[in-house]
């Protein structure tokens, strides 16, 4: 493929996935992450995956699209808004993250995935490639970062200077030469607003003990939360988003505009709700959203914690 083709073909691409409701993409070219390999080593030999055994799996494709995705030559990023400002009403009640308000980013997202391949062989011709929602051994903030959506902030999240960290992120492997994005420099600066907010102390600068995140004990972790957490989880049952909240970026986020991720009924419930709930209302009212993935006696036992 000539340049210019090449260009054409990745300008084409970037207006479909705005055009389709994503709010970035980058392309970084398929290559080994070499610079990764050291710290994604270090990181897992400190054991701060937790529970999360699965991480250690699957570590060179991890590292190497083209091996997860044979004849890959480009990776696309996406970017797909889901920030909402609304809160629960009652601020005593248990807390759920913004990001499982409505219907499972993973079915919307990888809908609107395939969907793209196939208007992309529409235009361009047969592509050999795969679509990932936080569904496969990607590391889908790395690539993020090697296409200029953002950058890896000290909380480890990407962080886009134009809107902030409220995103999902997904990925496009495919065989397709596409015209490569650059990496932008870091914006944190001194800021350590994320750290200091942090009420488990699983956040040091570019680094996070996933064993001591609220998201990881209420949502990864099958066994009870440990004690040492006790008081410490500041009402958040499912998932957590202060260091998020805190985040000077996050104040050029906007809300999001996809009608999947209207709230449930549950932003509105009281007290007396959360301690009534049972598991006919949670299949009804839960059904389709991320904390299917937890579960019933997962929630139950994150609220138990709280009310201890």
């Amino acid at each position: 493929m000539n340049p210019i083709q090449r260009q054409q073909h990745s300008q084409w691409l970037k207006d479909q996935a705005q055009a389709m409701g994503f709010s970035f993409c980058g392309i970084s070219e398929a290559r080994f992450l070499e610079e990764e390999a050291p710290r994604l080593e270090s990181w897992l030999a400190k054991g701060h995956q937790g529970a999360m055994s699965y991480m250690a799996n699957h570590f060179d494709k991890r590292l190497d699209p083209r091996i997860l995705v044979p004849g890959a030559k480009s990776v696309v990023s996406l970017l797909y808004n889901y920030h909402n400002p609304d809160q629960e009403s009652d601020e005593t009640v248990p807390k759920i993250a913004s990001y499982a308000y409505g219907r499972d980013y993973h079915k919307v997202i990888k809908k609107k995935l395939l969907e793209l391949m196939r208007r992309m062989e529409g235009e361009i011709g047969d592509i050999e490639g795969r679509a990932f929602v936080d569904s496969a051994p990607v590391l889908e903030r790395q690539w993020a970062a090697q296409a200029g959506l953002g950058w890896t902030g000290k909380n480890t999240l990407l962080i886009n200077k134009q809107q902030g960290s409220y995103f999902f992120l997904a990925e496009l492997i495919l065989d397709l030469d596409l015209e490569p994005d650059a990496p932008i420099k870091d914006y944190c600066g001194t800021c350590t607003a994320c750290i200091d907010a942090c009420p488990t102390e699983a956040i040091t600068p570019y680094h996070l003990a996933a064993e001591k995140c609220i998201s990881y004990l209420t949502i990864e972790l099958k066994d009870q939360i440990p004690n040492e957490f006790q008081g410490k989880m500041k009402n958040w049952a499912f998932g957590c988003d202060i260091c998020q909240q805190v985040c000077p970026w996050n104040r050029f986020a906007k809300k999001h505009e996809e009608p999947e991720f209207a709230p449930r009924e549950f932003l509105t419930w009281s007290e007396k709700d959360w301690k009534e709930l049972n598991e006919l209302t949670f299949e009804k009212v839960f059904q389709g959203t991320p904390l299917k993935r937890a579960g019933f006696d997962k929630l139950k036992q994150s609220i138990r914690f709280l009310n201890k």
